[in-house]
């Protein structure tokens, strides 16, 4: 339980700072459009972001071994928080004083998250879960590009997609909860594994057209929604997650929390929109 916190965290802390980096490599290209966004993917700054992302990601799916799915999103989503502080440092981003309210709001509810919570139960689901989470991501892939490209007029187009995007991650969440043993014969062999790739890059490539189609703070908030909510509730459903005994209104109170908190850092989804 200590060791998957803490793995949780570190996920948190390495996807926050992986955001700054990624937008200092952003900064460093001048001009716009898919030009640009190439080169900045050659700066050393989002090449650090890129690798900081991948360990926070692989902590994240190490954590889901062995602490409940709410509380690892919930620190997930907390990396906003992260990116704030950081952004505020590096990126000389100047923080109000409801953002550094809503920082310490994160800190609480995780931390009220951390006391309630019960050890992950070992639920890995069965067969058919596995291939439902696999039928899942597809459909979410399929009306995802639909949505993308035969819909371009759609109302509130970013936080559309944005929640698609968070649901998406959730998914990824959910499979990897769902993956059984770390073999690599057995990996190849689950439908959640594939879930994960085709969930993973359709959430990533769905955050791209929200934040492209409009507010960085939309887009997030609601990519926020959609990947903790849906996990948290799955796993207390579906897959037996606990809290401590009599302690459950305490994790709901934390999970709100921690929630309102990011909900509130929404703008730095994408720090690279900030000036100086």
């Amino acid at each position: 339980m200590a060791l998957g916190l803490l793995l949780a965290l570190c996920a948190s802390v390495l996807m926050g700072t992986a955001t700054v980096f990624q937008a200092l490599g952003a900064r460093a290209v001048a001009g716009g459009g898919p030009g640009a966004a190439v080169r900045a993917t050659w700066q050393w700054p989002f090449l650090v972001g890129i690798v900081l992302d991948t360990l926070g990601f692989v902590s994240e799916l190490l954590a889901l071994r062995s602490v409940p799915l709410f509380l690892v999103e919930a620190a997930v989503a907390g990396s906003l928080a992260v990116t704030a502080v950081v952004a505020a440092g590096m990126l000389r981003v100047r923080l109000r004083r409801v953002e550094w309210a809503a920082v310490g709001a994160v800190c609480c509810g995780l931390a009220l998250m951390a006391i309630a919570a019960g050890r992950e139960t070992g639920g890995d689901g069965d067969d058919t879960m596995r291939r439902a989470v696999l039928a899942a991501s597809v459909g979410l892939a399929v009306l995802g590009w639909g949505v993308s490209t035969r819909f371009g007029g759609v109302r509130h187009r970013a936080a559309v997609l944005g929640v698609m995007a968070g649901v998406s991650f959730g998914v990824v969440a959910v499979a990897a909860r769902l993956l059984p043993g770390p073999t690599v014969p057995g990996v190849l062999a689950e439908p959640a594994a594939y879930a994960v790739v085709v969930s993973g890059i359709s959430g990533y490539l769905l955050l791209i057209g929200a934040l492209q189609a409009g507010a960085v703070t939309a887009a997030t908030a609601a990519m926020v929604i959609g990947e903790t909510i849906g996990p948290a509730v799955f796993g207390v459903v579906w897959l037996g997650d606990t809290t401590r005994h009599g302690l459950a209104p305490l994790a709901a109170a934390g999970f709100a929390l921690s929630l309102a908190g990011a909900l509130a850092l929404a703008r730095f989804g994408e720090a690279e929109q900030h000036t100086a």
